[in-house]
């Protein structure tokens, strides 16, 4: 199946054509061709990678340890560890193979003047996409701050909007009150598409230290646990993404084609994989044969004929 997916699979998705709805999730396959060392894997199983969350100054990350297993999913804290925007647009893009997949700048800030610049700076790149990142746990300062206030992501989105053509999708985060409204702000300030969602906000304990088991005692929880969140966080959005025709990257807990076909039907256009990976790190293979078996035996011709179609 890596070699040539079938046509059912491809999507349209702010104007580009993926092979498959699998989006890789950033923070989970480095800048991309590391994951291409896993045995058996192919680019070209993926619709799009998004690239490790990059920013304007290069970052050290967070203090270790920044990854724990919990029941049902992990937390993880790495805190935006990357070498900056420059040295990922000058030395990294240009070692990644852009003919079998469509890869997704993935960016963060301290400040809008930062995420504006970071933009601008892929903006003259080979990434087909910007993923704006306002809801990132794991930092101090930028991140989170934006992402849980409507009017604050707004000013992040329509600075970002000034800096770019290309398309713009926003990631969301669901520890705030209203992501709908967010979600409605963000529309009005420019973005062309939305993931949904990013992590939860978790700790973990060390009852014999009696120490929280991050370094950064917070962590984003994602994985299969929150799946549910994640599914209603994607229903609701669709209800008001359809009005625009913006589309949604569903993302939190997929790791097998009935999880998959839950976030399509629930209107997410494309589905998003990242913890999944950890599980089995050819799981996007399965995902693919069993949207795929989903899609034959109940004779529909293409996974977009399934977007947003629940019943109620």
């Amino acid at each position: 199946m890596s070699e040539q997916l079938s046509s059912s699979l491809k999507v349209d998705f702010c104007g580009l054509e993926l092979n498959s709805p699998i989006v890789l999730l950033s923070g989970c396959v480095g800048f991309g061709d590391e994951y291409t060392r896993v045995n058996g894997f192919s680019l070209s199983e993926v619709g799009a990678v998004c690239l490790k969350g990059t920013t304007l100054e290069p970052r050290l990350g967070n203090t270790p340890h920044r990854i724990c297993e919990t029941a049902g999913g992990m937390l993880n804290s790495i805190g935006l560890q990357n070498p900056g925007v420059q040295t990922v647009v000058d030395e990294i893009l240009p070692k990644l193979d852009h003919k079998l997949t469509h890869y997704i700048a993935n960016i963060s800030g301290a400040t809008i003047e930062e995420y504006a610049e970071v933009v601008r700076v892929f903006d003259h790149s080979s990434v087909s996409a910007i993923e704006i990142n306002i809801s990132c746990p794991n930092v101090k300062a930028g991140g989170a701050i934006f992402g849980n206030d409507p009017e604050m992501s707004a000013a992040v989105v329509a600075a970002c909007r000034k800096a770019t053509s290309k398309p713009l999708i926003t990631k969301l985060s669901p520890n705030q009150t209203d992501i709908v409204e967010c979600a409605r702000y963000c529309i009005d300030a420019g973005t062309d598409a939305f993931a949904a969602i990013n992590t939860l906000m978790g700790m973990s304990i060390d009852i014999q230290h009696r120490k929280p088991v991050l370094g950064n005692i917070q962590g984003g929880l994602s994985g299969p646990a929150i799946k549910p969140i994640a599914l209603l966080k994607v229903y609701q959005l669709s209800q008001l993404c359809r009005q625009y025709q913006i589309p949604i990257i569903g993302q939190g807990g997929i790791t097998n084609g009935s999880d998959a076909i839950e976030f399509l039907l629930a209107g997410a256009s494309t589905i998003g994989v990242g913890t999944g990976l950890f599980y089995d790190p050819l799981v996007c293979q399965k995902l693919n044969r069993e949207v795929l078996d989903y899609l034959n035996s109940h004779r529909i011709a293409s996974v977009q004929e399934l977007v947003g179609k629940l019943e109620l």
